[in-house]
């Protein structure tokens, strides 16, 4: 006899799990991806942002630029894990939104709307990576 793999039997719960973790995944992917282009902005044109004087967490321009590029090309990275329900993923996506909040929280002088948009984005990102539990997930490529 040959044992045969089957999904566990969809249940509303594991509907839900599933659409969680793939909504963090997108949302996270779309944060990534946002915040790559800002880091690019800030690394070519550092006139597109506006200076404040006697800001406490003050940096040059080029070096918020290189910190958003980085952590948009990790959140990207950690995005693609969500879609296999890797736990590394689930971890490592609550930790790469929590310092995107920190990031734009410290950059909100240079772009205030923007920085306000993303830390919103990333708090859902945080709720709906934290409120699934571990035993609903299955992976989401198998999803037809």
């Amino acid at each position: 006899m040959t044992a045969t793999h089957t999904r566990p039997a969809d249940t509303t719960r594991q509907e839900w799990a599933a659409g969680l973790t793939a909504f963090a995944a997108v949302m996270l992917f779309l944060v990534g991806l946002l915040d790559i282009f800002r880091g690019i902005m800030a690394v070519a044109e550092d006139d597109i942002f506006v200076t404040t004087r006697n800001y406490a967490f003050a940096f040059d321009l080029t070096s918020w630029g290189w910190i958003h590029l980085s952590l948009g090309v990790l959140a990207v990275i950690v995005s693609i894990g969500l879609l296999k329900v890797s736990l590394w993923a689930r971890v490592s996506g609550v930790a790469i939104a929590g310092l995107v909040i920190i990031a734009n929280f410290l950059s909100l002088p240079y772009y205030p709307v923007w920085s306000v948009v993303m830390i919103a984005l990333s708090g859902f990102i945080i709720w709906a990576l934290c409120v699934v539990q571990r035993d609903n997930l299955f992976n989401l490529s198998e999803v037809e």
